[in-house]
């Protein structure tokens, strides 16, 4: 997958590989068949994860951007568990932003049971507002300086703990497709995957559950599927058409 010099449309952005599949990867599908171009940037590895390993989790991690068709993807090698807010991560990560210069980001949930999720998801925040700054450098792959990037929309896609979503986006027609990439982990989705122990997101009740949230946002839209996402900033419509409307 060449990602020099890659535009992207929108950049999503997990702690760990998988959580962008689960979180939001209805979205990325449906934008991708629209003819956006849509990335994902991991942070970590995953190497803390009791199933599988990193090797098995790259193999995965890019089975599911074939899947969702994705223009680009990368992991930064971050630590998983390990890692923090401060200067060192948010440089590597504005470097990443400003790479792709997305105008949508879309990521971790700024609280959530795992601590990396919100950990991920307040780095993202400010690593967002910082790449707009001027003063904050940055270089290339080729030791070039970047210019300033700053997305136009920050959001943040909900994870295990449910919020009340700002926005809720129809996901009906992607949703076999989506469900095929969070089934490219293997390792970590797939409760009779030989040899392995049972963790909590290998049961089948886990997989049950997304399903179950899936189908309650798409009921308070009036539609089958569909994904949620909180946004610190006000959403923003051109116009009534953007409006999914419920049948009566």
């Amino acid at each position: 997958m060449n990602q020099d010099r890659i535009k992207l449309d929108i950049l999503a952005i997990g702690a760990h590989p998988d959580d962008v599949e689960l979180g939001c990867s209805g979205v990325l599908i449906a934008e991708a068949r629209r003819g956006k171009k849509v990335g994902i940037v991991d942070l970590t590895q995953g190497e803390l994860g009791t199933r599988g390993t990193v090797e098995t989790r790259y193999a995965e991690a890019a089975e599911a951007a074939r899947i969702m068709g994705l223009a680009a993807r990368e992991n930064l090698k971050m630590r998983d568990g390990f890692f923090v807010n401060d200067e060192a991560h948010q440089l590597l990560l504005i470097a990443a932003i400003r790479k792709y210069r997305p105008e949508i980001i879309i990521g971790n949930s700024l609280e959530d049971r795992h601590p990396d999720h919100g950990k991920a998801g307040s780095l993202i925040y400010d690593a967002c507002f910082l790449a707009g700054l001027k003063q904050v450098k940055t270089t290339d792959e080729q030791g070039a300086e970047q210019e300033k990037w700053r997305p136009k929309y920050l959001l943040h896609y909900i994870q295990d703990r449910f919020y009340e979503p700002d926005v809720i986006i129809d996901v009906s027609d992607v949703w076999e497709q989506r469900m095929e990439a969070v089934k490219a982990y293997r390792t970590q989705f797939h409760s009779d995957h030989t040899g392995e122990p049972q963790t909590y997101i290998s049961s089948p009740e886990f997989m049950d559950a997304i399903v179950a949230r899936a189908r309650l946002l798409g009921k308070r839209i009036g539609v089958q599927f569909a994904e949620g996402f909180l946004s610190k900033k006000n959403i923003g419509l051109k116009s009534l058409d953007a409006l999914v409307l419920e049948e009566t």
